[in-house]
């Protein structure tokens, strides 16, 4: 059974509030997508899915190879049980690098958006299908008065309805059902036209070539969010840079 979790809001609130300021995930994905496609780069040693990726990597190591490639932010994988990552693992990332993070994780309270935030995370995930409206809304509006940003991952029109209703700033496509983990690549496309100028929109799940980024990039992508692809590949460097169409 599960232990709970006794530690008290308000507390962990003013732990979060005093935390050093952010580095802006948002903002730097609108910068560099002025010009190009920007990319979150992603830090993923395994999947449910796939199974091992790249078990033993470096965090250290492999954002810097980001970094180098042009990468513009980073995600790393925080759940032990199904991705192997860790809060080291963000933590070791973000030391070596001047990017904007993503905690990559399951969101389902606002202790966890406190975490995020004293771990050192710049952006909070928040799963439409896995929370109600109501927690859509109350988690996203928390997060903003934390002053950490939110990336708001939906799978179809309804969910990327609610969110533009509870006025998220950044909405990502997830290109792969969550149930038989096939990836649609035009799902993205097609929901695209649905998002007004000024939402950053990133594209996740199933973009492994440079014909995929730019697919994305005249769909109206300001960035997309890459992991299996360059974990696995043998040259991290030239992989990212590939994908800043």
């Amino acid at each position: 059974m599960a232990s709970v979790d006794a530690r008290k809001l308000i507390d962990l609130t003013n732990q979060a509030k005093d935390c050093e300021p952010v580095r802006g995930f948002a903002k730097r994905l609108q910068r560099d997508s002025e010009n190009r496609l920007a990319v979150i780069a992603e830090i993923k040693r395994r999947s449910p899915s796939r199974g091992a990726l790249n078990h033993d990597l470096n965090p250290t190591d492999i954002a810097m190879q980001y970094r180098n490639g042009g990468a513009s932010c980073l995600s790393v994988l925080t759940d032990e049980e199904f991705f192997g990552g860790s809060v080291s693992d963000l933590q070791q990332a973000r030391a070596a690098v001047d990017l904007p993070v993503l905690r990559k994780d399951f969101t389902v309270s606002m202790k966890n958006i406190c975490d995020a935030r004293i771990m050192g995370a710049d952006c909070v995930l928040l799963i439409a299908a896995a929370l109600s409206r109501n927690e859509l809304q109350e988690f996203f509006e928390f997060a903003s008065d934390l002053e950490i940003d939110s990336l708001i991952e939906v799978h179809d029109e309804t969910e990327l309805t609610t969110a533009l209703e509870i006025g998220a700033t950044i909405i990502g496509v997830n290109q792969r059902d969550l149930k038989t983990f096939e990836v649609d690549h035009q799902r993205a496309v097609r929901m695209a036209g649905m998002m007004p100028d000024g939402i950053v929109k990133v594209a996740e799940s199933g973009v492994k070539t440079r014909t995929d980024a730019q697919a994305l990039r005249s769909a109206g992508y300001n960035a997309v969010l890459v992991g299996e692809s360059l974990v696995t590949s043998g040259d991290i460097i030239t992989s990212v840079k590939d994908l800043c169409v």
